[in-house]
């Protein structure tokens, strides 16, 4: 009973800490699962590639989810790889739960659920073992759906879905940054902002409402504003991703490639890609 599916990496229109709307956007750079399913197993071992240290409690939890629901809860193995660096606000959790779903799905056999239904599976683990404040159903369901969503975090509602078609330039600093140690408090007190950024992205106009993000967050978490300075005014939007460290911009080709030559400068990972618009998918 084995499975394998692939989910992509997102940036950030509104973290959804402040006032529990959230808005992200997929990115063209996967995150693959392998599941292998035995009713004969005792429980489910994780492996996340290239880091054998590394925290596999997701994958393993939404294996289980899957098999309770969808199977007879069998055990077995779930094993990651991804270009996708953790930690660094590019929402590597939710493509590897996404992918996870997806890959346990295939291996029982099971191809109609619906997507949405399928995030949430995933959004549900991710709450369970605690590597997310918001539940996180709007990186989870930009990943998982593609193109740009926007959702009520706190009810897992998706309020809009946009296809996109964006250039986007990432810088990813060498350090890490995971999104349950945020100060949420201290997020909070911007919900005033973020509310505004929610209206903006609503009405279609998230290039604006990632700029505003962006600054606005920086603020909140002692982030750099730097890069967003550097990117602005030739950019259509910018913003730190997440809780960081990473920044993503979108706009022209020809302008973003402008924009690496500085942010390449600073220690890390640039890269330029772009949007996704078929989210998860089996291998």
């Amino acid at each position: 009973m084995d499975g394998r599916a692939a989910a992509p990496a997102a940036g950030t229109v509104l973290n959804a800490l402040a006032c529990g709307t959230g808005a992200a956007f997929a990115i063209d750079e996967d995150t693959t699962a392998t599941v292998r399913l035995d009713a004969d197993a005792d429980g489910v071992r994780g492996e996340i590639a290239d880091a054998p240290d590394a925290d596999t409690r997701l994958i393993e939890r939404c294996v289980e989810l899957v098999t309770a629901e969808f199977g007879d809860g069998e055990g077995g193995t779930v094993r990651t790889e991804s270009d996708v660096p953790m930690a660094s606000g590019l929402k590597s959790s939710s493509a590897a739960a996404n992918a996870t779903v997806l890959a346990t799905l295939d291996a029982l056999g099971v191809n109609d659920v619906d997507r949405e239904a399928a995030c949430r599976v995933g959004v549900t683990a991710a709450r369970d073992v605690g590597v997310t404040v918001t539940g996180a159903f709007d990186d989870a369901s930009a990943s998982m759906l593609g193109g740009v969503t926007v959702t009520d975090n706190e009810s897992d509602e998706l309020l809009a879905r946009e296809e996109v078609d964006w250039n986007v330039l990432v810088w990813t600093p060498p350090e890490q940054s995971f999104s349950a140690d945020a100060d949420a408090a201290r997020c909070r007190r911007i919900a005033p902002v973020a509310e505004l950024v929610a209206e903006l992205a609503l009405d279609g106009r998230y290039g604006e409402a990632m700029t505003v993000n962006g600054f606005a967050f920086c603020a909140a978490l002692d982030a750099p504003t730097e890069p967003m300075l550097e990117a602005l005014p030739d950019v259509t939007g910018v913003s730190l991703s997440g809780t960081g460290p990473s920044f993503t911009a979108v706009g022209e080709r020809d302008q973003l490639e402008e924009l690496r030559d500085q942010w390449e400068t600073r220690p890390g990972t640039t890269w330029l890609t772009t949007t996704r618009t078929d989210g998860g998918r089996t291998r």
